[in-house]
Parts: structure tokens; C-alpha cells; sequence
């Protein structure tokens, strides 16, 4: 059986091991705070949202916290448990559940993001402010065309060189 060479370098695995580089320095932090790297991403989506008295439907916690229904259950059941979180029916449509951090979870977002925004900010130093934009209007790009992102990328995210545009199907 013939091999097919790939041409391009394996775009996934590359960014599957920036994550993993990027949440070896997070996960410490996370574990002395108690945390499980999906909780803190559904902290973070929670102290992002902090300003929404409402609080965040379950199903734009999944979405924006990368986590399937079934495991956002369990992650919010251990949460609650924990103090981390409130959960209540949305008013306007019983069928659906709101969440909000509580202070003991917006606490823990408040401490976290201080380390996490000093990694950026080495980050930062080490690429350059530059780069660094460059790599997350990159980013938003593959996102946006990929079909998983905003139609348009923001205008701050946007790389500072003119990029190609893709050419329109005949």
C-alpha cells in the first residue's frame, strides 16, 4: 500500500501542542485552586459573563467552554458542590438552567487570571506585542474560516500586514 505525502505540516497536532505548552504553565495554578482545566474554563466563561445578572444558559456554557452537554452535568454538579457556581431554571423558560460564578468562583477567576495575564504578558515580551496580536488575529482567521467563528474577524484582531483573500468559487 502507497503512502500519501503530506505536503503541509500537521496543523492540528501543532495546535493541540501549543495548548498543552500554554496549560503546562496554567495547570499548576489551577490545582492548587482546586480545579480541573474544565472548570476553569467554566469559570473563566462565568467571569467573562460576570456583568449578565441573568446569568449564562447552560447551553452557551457548553459552547463557549468547549464542553459536551453530558460532561458540562458533571462538571456543573461538582461545581455547585464546591461553592463555585449557582445554578437556577431561566425564568422565562423553565426548561432551561442558568449559571453564575459566585463569589467564591469569581474569587478564584479574580486570582488566576492575575498569573494567567503575567504569562501572556511574558509571552508577550518574549514574541513580541507584535507577534503576539499577529497570532491571535491568525487564529481568529482559522476560526472564522473554518465556519466556527464570527462571520468577520475583529478589526483589532486583524494581522497588520494585508492578508490574501480566498478566492470565490466559479
Amino acid at each position: 500500500m502507497q503512502t500519501t505525502p503530506f505536503i503541509h505540516r500537521n496543523l492540528p497536532r501543532l495546535l493541540l501542542q501549543a495548548r498543552e505548552s500554554v496549560m503546562g504553565h496554567t495547570r499548576p495554578s489551577l490545582r492548587e485552586h482546586g480545579l480541573s482545566d474544565q472548570q476553569w474554563r467554566v469559570l473563566r466563561v462565568l467571569g467573562e459573563h460576570a456583568h449578565d445578572s441573568a446569568g449564562v444558559e447552560t447551553g452557551r456554557v457548553a459552547k463557549e467552554a468547549f464542553l459536551l452537554g453530558p460532561s458540562l452535568t458533571g462538571v456543573l454538579t461538582r461545581m455547585a458542590r464546591d461553592g463555585l457556581i449557582d445554578r437556577q431554571r431561566c425564568p422565562q423558560d423553565a426548561r432551561r438552567t442558568v449559571v453564575r460564578a459566585t463569589a467564591l468562583g469569581l474569587a478564584k477567576v479574580q486570582a488566576l487570571s492575575r498569573s494567567i495575564e503575567a504569562h501572556y504578558a511574558w509571552m508577550e515580551g518574549q514574541l513580541g506585542k507584535t507577534a503576539m496580536q499577529d497570532l491571535y488575529a491568525l487564529l481568529d482567521q482559522v476560526i472564522a474560516l473554518e465556519g466556527d467563528g464570527p462571520a468577520q474577524v475583529p478589526e483589532a484582531s486583524k494581522p497588520h500586514e494585508p492578508t490574501r483573500k480566498k478566492k470565490a468559487a466559479p
